[in-house]
């Protein structure tokens, strides 16, 4: 899991601390009010976080609610989690698609597919096949670009 504590490029939801009574971390999530949660320290207070993000974009997905859309870039202060790179396209194609008012039949439709797959591709905790994720990508009518360094032959 990927901790910023100062600008970085990526999928960030900032997550806030308060102390608790009992000398736990409280951590919520400005984006997501439903989350709240806690750890003994920082850094697990924000593993749970995360975690407690991903349930909630599940949950939002299947009550057809809006995912928020998480930070291209940390503010620089405050602390942040980063979105797995298979939630951050599975919430991403899901607000597309919402967006678009594309259901999940006619996406199913278009991929040449049983909707049951594109069920799956909806389901934060199943391991999507990147190529299924793209050739989705693709039925919606965009793209998906790569942001990772790629050197040059020596």
């Amino acid at each position: 899991m990927a901790i910023a504590e100062k600008e970085k490029g990526g999928r960030w939801y900032e997550v806030k601390f308060d102390m608790d009574d009992n000398d736990t971390f409280v951590a919520t999530v400005p984006d997501f009010p439903e989350v709240t949660t806690f750890g003994s320290t920082q850094e697990e207070a924000l593993r749970n976080a995360l975690r407690a993000i991903e349930e909630a974009i599940a949950s939002r997905i299947a009550d057809a609610d809006d995912v928020p859309h998480p930070l291209e870039k940390t503010k620089g202060k405050g602390r942040f989690v980063e979105l797995p790179l298979l939630t951050y396209l599975k919430a991403g194609l899901y607000m597309i698609s919402r967006g678009d008012g594309v259901t999940r039949a006619e996406l199913a439709r278009r991929m040449g597919v049983h909707r049951e797959q594109v069920d799956r591709l909806f389901r934060i905790d199943h391991k999507s096949q990147i190529d299924q994720i793209e050739a989705a990508a693709k039925a919606l009518g965009v793209s998906i670009s790569v942001g990772i360094p790629f050197p040059a032959a020596a």
